[in-house]
């Protein structure tokens, strides 16, 4: 009996220090970042089970918990990112109504023209006049120049961002290995508590799924569903970037037509997935930088192109109506530039109305994004202005949907008649001109004027396709029209055989920006995504001011919502995972009250052995 009593008091003893222990560890890391609380199970054992044993040390903390900590913590650094830059963008436009504000800019540059037209002789108005229009699209420009530098910025930070998510995959599929071949208790809760630092850590860059197996290892998968870790071995994330980004940078799933970097996820077995096509990443930095830099950013940028546009455009062209008739639709095309624009209102059988838009141009005819014209949902297609009918009908020809083998064209002269079949009727049809012929040409049109011009040498703004989109990144090139500040009198100039007084090109242009309604299209964002949006210029303006100010406000809700979420899970974890001092202490007391109580048996056990030997 008294052997029986040996054995159990110092298998107690052996427990309950190895427990000791544990709770020391504990104490020790209640502090330590990714520390998970340890807790050491008890085992019978002896005769009768009436001793005790260790048996193994786990972690505990709740498992719904962490998957909820990594969920939250994706989502705090996608909307974290997307306010940051979306504050910066508000940045850029100013304070709204203040004089150096972009709206401030455009509403001293339209007082002035008004100034101008009640005071038509004064040289200084004039001189205002230029001076506020260069100060205007300074303005455009260095925003512009802005923006793309922030995507530029985002470039250079998924370069950097990848290859932290790249070296934590491998980290991970290494703790794996490790974790497969580690027997000893304690050292595999360690390797276990890393492993978890680095897929939270991850969980910052992307959206992902974990799976625990069976060998103790954990698969790791975005969810979309890209395998990025299985076992022992990870993906490689490579990041093609590029050094500088401008307006004409995009993202394609076609290389040879891509000019912005993406992530590449190379398997183990060779296997390539672009994880930068839309909609594979769902959240984390990352995905909230690809979508800044391919969507958001761009959008930007063509709401100030469309803005610099107008703002040309509004003072030189000219718009011709068709007639309608039995036979179709009768238009003029005389005096079509490259870039202006031959807009169709085509009507089906069912009374639904598409926009058929062909666009001048001095080459072959071509298909054209629509989201580079007015209309984002018209069929788009260029053709070649210098051969007159000819060109028409060939762009007709080409035209997708039906609609190229159902519209014809006729012409008398350098009047186009279009008309429909099978279903299809052309019922309106406008044409787009460009009026003065150069941006030096003050005299032949009236009161149209190039006070705007392109930057970049290309003179006029027609929007013109001949060697790209002249529209995009319009806004970076805007500038006021050199030959102007040489002849500050074409600005009030009269009219052909002195038509018009010397105030009529002055009040144009202050109606041409701020009543004349200009048509911008749904691509910018501003006024719905579904169909084409009248404003006048200063509208327009204000618009986009506005509606960077709501995304910046947005943004920042969404990112102190997803901030308390992040802040909840975080406690939710480390409540059933962290270590409290205080619990661990009343443990401690019960654990040398156990101590005390086997070391007591342990000691009346040899006395009793004592006394039977000295028998």
């Amino acid at each position: 009996m008294a052997l029986n009593a040996l054995q159990t008091a110092t298998a107690g003893l052996k427990a309950t220090q190895t427990a000791i222990g544990l709770v020391s560890q504990n104490v020790a890391n209640a502090s330590t970042a990714g520390y998970v609380k340890r807790t050491i199970t008890t085992i019978s054992s002896g005769v009768g089970n009436s001793g005790v044993s260790t048996g193994t040390i786990t972690r505990s903390f709740d498992a719904a918990a962490l998957k909820q900590l990594r969920l939250e913590t994706a989502g705090s650094a996608y909307t974290s990112t997307r306010a940051d830059i979306a504050g910066q963008v508000d940045t850029l436009f100013g304070t709204p109504g203040s004089a150096t504000a972009l709206d401030g800019l455009v509403n001293t540059f339209t007082g002035s023209l008004q100034t101008l037209a009640a005071n038509p002789t004064s040289a200084a108005a004039r001189t205002t006049v230029l001076n506020a229009a260069s100060g205007l699209a300074g303005s455009i420009n260095g925003i512009a120049t802005s923006v793309q530098a922030l995507r530029s910025g985002i470039e250079a930070s998924l370069g950097t961002q990848t290859a932290s998510a790249s070296t934590l995959l491998s980290g991970i599929a290494a703790l794996n290995v490790k974790i497969q071949s580690t027997t000893d208790d304690s050292t595999l809760a360690d390797l276990q508590d890393q492993r978890d630092q680095k897929i939270t850590e991850l969980s910052g860059y992307l959206d992902i799924q974990t799976a625990d197996q069976r060998d103790g290892t954990v698969s790791i998968s975005t969810s979309s569903g890209v395998n990025l870790v299985a076992g022992g071995t990870a993906a490689t994330l490579s990041f093609d970037g590029r050094t500088t980004l401008g307006p004409n940078a995009a993202y394609s799933t076609d290389p040879s037509k891509r000019s912005v970097g993406t992530i590449t996820a190379t398997t183990p077995g060779g296997g390539k997935i672009d994880l930068g096509e839309p909609g594979v990443l769902r959240s984390g930095s990352i995905a909230a930088d690809l979508e800044l830099r391919d969507t958001t950013l761009p959008q930007v940028q063509r709401q100030l192109d469309d803005l610099a546009a107008g703002m040309a455009s509004a003072l030189t062209d000219t718009s011709t109506t068709g007639t309608a008739s039995g036979a179709g639709t009768a238009i003029d095309l005389t005096g079509m530039q490259p870039g202006n624009t031959l807009t169709l209102t085509v009507k089906a059988a069912n009374g639904s109305m598409r926009n058929v838009i062909l666009i001048a141009s001095k080459g072959d005819s071509t298909s054209v994004d629509p989201s580079l014209t007015d209309d984002g949902t018209a069929l788009a297609q260029t053709f070649d202005v210098t051969t007159g009918l000819a060109g028409v009908q060939l762009a007709l020809g080409k035209l997708g949907g039906g609609y190229g083998s159902a519209l014809s064209a006729t012409a008398s002269g350098a009047t186009v008649t279009v008309s429909g079949s099978g279903g299809l009727s052309v019922v309106a049809a406008t044409a787009t001109k460009t009026a003065p012929t150069s941006a030096t040409d003050f005299s032949t049109a009236y009161p149209q004027i190039a006070l705007f011009v392109d930057g970049s040498g290309k003179g006029l703004f027609t929007g013109s396709f001949d060697a790209g989109s002249q529209l995009t990144g319009f806004a970076q090139r805007i500038t006021v029209n050199p030959a102007l500040g040489a002849n500050t009198a074409a600005l009030t100039a009269p009219g052909p055989a002195n038509t018009g007084s010397s105030a009529t090109r002055a009040q144009f242009a202050y109606d041409a920006l701020t009543t004349a309604q200009q048509t911008f299209s749904s691509s910018s964002g501003i006024g719905g995504v579904a169909a084409p949006y009248a404003t006048s210029v200063t509208s327009f303006a204000q618009d986009i001011i506005a509606a960077q100010g709501a995304a910046a406000a947005n943004a920042s809700s969404l990112d102190s919502g997803q901030s308390v979420a992040l802040s909840t899970a975080q406690g939710r974890f480390a409540k059933s995972a962290g270590v409290s001092v205080d619990e661990e202490m009343s443990n401690l007391i019960a654990l040398q009250t156990a101590y005390s109580a086997n070391a007591r048996v342990l000691t009346a056990a040899r006395d009793m052995l004592d006394t039977l030997l000295r028998i």
